[in-house]
C-alpha cells in the first residue's frame, strides 16, 4: 500500500486549512456547531452529565477549558468528557448511519477544548470539525459489514479521530498525529453491548471517553509518545482483529462470517479512508435530527405521527399498530427489554415505546422520556399493541433509503396506512434554519433568555471572529 492508513489521514489533516474551505462548508459546520450546543444546554440536568461533572469538580486541576453552560474551568482532558456527554445525552445531536452509524458532533468538544488551552481562534475550530465529520463518517463506509454488524459499538470508530481532531488544534506534526492516533487505536476498541438489551447510562458515555482518550492521546503525542503506526492494517491491528484482511499480502481477503442478522463476507473498503478526501466533504451527507431518539426510529415516528394527526387518531381508539422496518431496527429496537424501558437510556432506544408516546401524546420531545412521562400509564396500554416486523426487501434499501411502513388499525375496524423512506433531517430533507431554530430555543428555554438564545446564534454563526476563550466563555448561562 506504501503509506499508512493513518499517516494518509495525518497528511491531509494536518494541511487542511481554513483558507481550503468553501463558504458553504464553513455554513455547514456552523449549523451542526448550532444544533450541538442547544444539544449541550438542553442536557444540563441530566443525571449523567452531573454525575461526571459533580466528579471533575471535586478532582479539581488546572483551569484550562471550559464546561458548556456550567461555565466550569477544569483540565481541557476532563472537559472533553462532559462536553462531549452534554452533546451526547439527550440522543438528540446529529447522525450518520451506512454501514455504521455514528454522531460526529460527539467529537466536536475534542477541538473545543483544546482550543480553549491554546488559546486557538475559532477558525482552528472549525477546520478540525470539518476533519471530525470528514474521517468518522468515512470510518462508517470503511468496514463491510460495520462494526455494529460485527458486534462492536461505533465508538469503536471514534477512537480513530478525536487524536486526529485534537491534533490538528494542538499543532501536532504528522509524524505525532501518526503516534495520536496509534496511541489510541490501541485501546478503544468497544463492545456492543452498551446500546444493547437494557440500556444504561454509558449508552451515552462511551463514545465521549473514546473522545477524552483521543484528546489526551494527542498531548501525548505532542510530548513525544509513539504509538502503532500501522494500526489499521498491520499484524494483530483493526482490520486483522476484525477479520476480512491478510495481514501477509496486504491486501483485503473476505472472509465469511456469522454477524447479527445474517452470514456475510466481512471485508474493507481502502479506498474510502485514502481517496478523494474532502472531495467532496463528507459533512453535507451527515444528518440531523428531528426527535431525541435512536436514528432508526425516526421514519416511524413520523409515519406514526402523519396518521394520528391526519385522521386525529387518540391512543384509546387503536387496536394495532404495526411497525414494518429493517432487520437490524427489530433487533435494537424490538427486543424484550424495550416493551418495559426502565430508563431514559432504554426509551429512547424503544421503538415501541417511542411509538405509544407518539401515539398518546401526538408529538416527541425530550419530556417524552422524563421520569414522570415513563410513568404515563397511557403508554402502557398501548404499547403492547404496537408490533414490529422485519422486512428483507427493506433491508436491501438500507442504508440509501430508511423505509417504514406504518399501519394503524382501531377498534372499530379502520385501517390506516404511511409510508416513508427517509426522515425529517436527512440531507434530502434538511432541517431548515427555522427548524433549527425551533429545536435550539425549545432545548434551552429553560436556561436562556430569548436575548440570550438570539446573542448565542449570532455569535456561532459569526465564530470565525472570535477566539475559542471567548467563544466558550459566553455559552456560560450565568
Amino acid at each position: 500500500m506504501g503509506k499508512t492508513i493513518s499517516r494518509i489521514m495525518s497528511e491531509y489533516a494536518v494541511n487542511l486549512k481554513y483558507e481550503d474551505l468553501p463558504e458553504n462548508v464553513i455554513t455547514e459546520v456552523k449549523r451542526y456547531l448550532y444544533d450541538s450546543i442547544g444539544c449541550a444546554l438542553g442536557a444540563m440536568n441530566t443525571k449523567d452529565v452531573n454525575v461526571i461533572r459533580d466528579i471533575y469538580n471535586e478532582m479539581g486541576g488546572k483551569a484550562e477549558s471550559t464546561v458548556i453552560g456550567f461555565g466550569d474551568k477544569i483540565p481541557a482532558v476532563n472537559s472533553s468528557l462532559v462536553n462531549s456527554l452534554m452533546i451526547r445525552s439527550l440522543d438528540f445531536n446529529d447522525i450518520y448511519w451506512k454501514d455504521d452509524p455514528s454522531h460526529p458532533s460527539d467529537i466536536i468538544p475534542a477541538a473545543l477544548s483544546t482550543a480553549e488551552m491554546m488559546n486557538a481562534s475559532m477558525k482552528d475550530v472549525i477546520v478540525a470539525i470539518v476533519l471530525a465529520y470528514e474521517f468518522e463518517q468515512r470510518l462508517c463506509e470503511f468496514a463491510k459489514p460495520g462494526v455494529r454488524e460485527r458486534k462492536w459499538h461505533h465508538a469503536t470508530l471514534t477512537q480513530f479521530v478525536s487524536p486526529l481532531v485534537a491534533g490538528k488544534i494542538l499543532g501536532l506534526t504528522v509524524d505525532q498525529m501518526v503516534n495520536a492516533i496509534g496511541i489510541n487505536g490501541s485501546h478503544n476498541h468497544t463492545i456492543g453491548c452498551p446500546t444493547a438489551g437494557k440500556l444504561t447510562m454509558m449508552k451515552n458515555t462511551v463514545d465521549p471517553m473514546a473522545v477524552q482518550a483521543g484528546v489526551f492521546a494527542a498531548l501525548m503525542a505532542k510530548k513525544g509518545y509513539t504509538g502503532t503506526e500501522a494500526v489499521f492494517e498491520g499484524k494483530e491491528g483493526f482490520m486483522d482483529c476484525f477479520f476480512g484482511w491478510d495481514v501477509k499480502e496486504n491486501a483485503v481477503s473476505p472472509i465469511l462470517m456469522k454477524g447479527r442478522e445474517r452470514a456475510e463476507e466481512w471485508a474493507w473498503d481502502i479506498d474510502m479512508m485514502t481517496k478523494n478526501l474532502g472531495n467532496p466533504f463528507k459533512i453535507f451527507e451527515c444528518s440531523m435530527k428531528a426527535f431525541p431518539t435512536e436514528a432508526l426510529t425516526h421514519t416511524h415516528i413520523s409515519a406514526a405521527l402523519n396518521i394520528v394527526k391526519k385522521n386525529n387518531i387518540s391512543y384509546d381508539q387503536i387496536e394495532l399498530a404495526t411497525i414494518t422496518t429493517i432487520a437490524r431496527a427489530c433487533d435494537i429496537l424490538f427486543d424484550p427489554h424495550k416493551y418495559r424501558p426502565e430508563s431514559r437510556e432504554t426509551a429512547d432506544h424503544s421503538l415501541p415505546y417511542c411509538i405509544a408516546a407518539a401515539l398518546v401524546d401526538h408529538k416527541i420531545t425530550t419530556e417524552s422520556f422524563s421520569d414522570e412521562k415513563l410513568k404515563d400509564p397511557r403508554i402502557w396500554e398501548v404499547i403492547d399493541r404496537i408490533k414490529g416486523e422485519a422486512s428483507e426487501e427493506f433491508e436491501l434499501m438500507f442504508p440509501a433509503k430508511q423505509p417504514s411502513k406504518v399501519v394503524i388499525t382501531t377498534k372499530s375496524g379502520e385501517t390506516y396506512s404511511e409510508y416513508l423512506e427517509y426522515p425529517k433531517g436527512d440531507p434530502r430533507e434538511p432541517m431548515s434554519m427555522e427548524d433549527l431554530d425551533n429545536k435550539f430555543n425549545a432545548l434551552t428555554v429553560s436556561v436562556l433568555s430569548a436575548d440570550r438564545q438570539s446573542e448565542i446564534k449570532t455569535m456561532v454563526f459569526n465564530a470565525e471572529k472570535f477566539n475559542a476563550i471567548d467563544f466558550m466563555n459566553k455559552l456560560s448561562i450565568n
